[in-house]
């Protein structure tokens, strides 16, 4: 995978709020906005909310509506009324959002490849948390 070098703007801080990687971060902040982007592109572009659900174990309806309602004011998916009885919606990935999907896939590649650092990571972060509490 060969990127183009960042921009020298990008090398060197200090990082203005509204520059490309700050933007792009608070993009994919939430927890569940880059697996339901992912999981609607690998369900062909679209899905209907409990299939979506059932596909992402963990997500609570609450918050899948909240993140599902954040993406379409972005701009990112869009929510559609099926006329079928009982009546039915269905969510589908934009022509906008269809273009973020390069660089998720590309992190979770990366994430994939390098499990094993997470992993580090993770025993990392659990081990201070021991410690935190461990009286001294």
């Amino acid at each position: 995978m060969d990127l183009a070098p960042l921009p020298d703007i990008y090398r060197r801080a200090p990082f203005a709020e509204d520059c490309a990687p700050r933007r792009l971060l608070r993009l994919f902040s939430g927890k569940w906005t880059t697996m339901i982007l992912h999981t609607l592109h690998l369900s062909g572009g679209a899905s209907r909310p409990g299939q979506l659900q059932r596909n992402i174990p963990g997500l609570s309806k609450k918050m899948m509506t909240q993140t599902l309602r954040g993406l379409e004011e972005m701009g990112l998916v869009s929510r559609k009324v099926l006329q079928v009885m009982p009546p039915a919606v269905e969510y589908r990935l934009t022509a906008l959002g269809r273009q973020f999907i390069e660089p998720l896939e590309m992190l979770y590649r990366w994430g994939a490849e390098h499990a094993a650092l997470l992993d580090r990571v993770e025993r990392n972060a659990a081990m201070a948390e021991r410690q935190a509490f461990t009286p001294a």
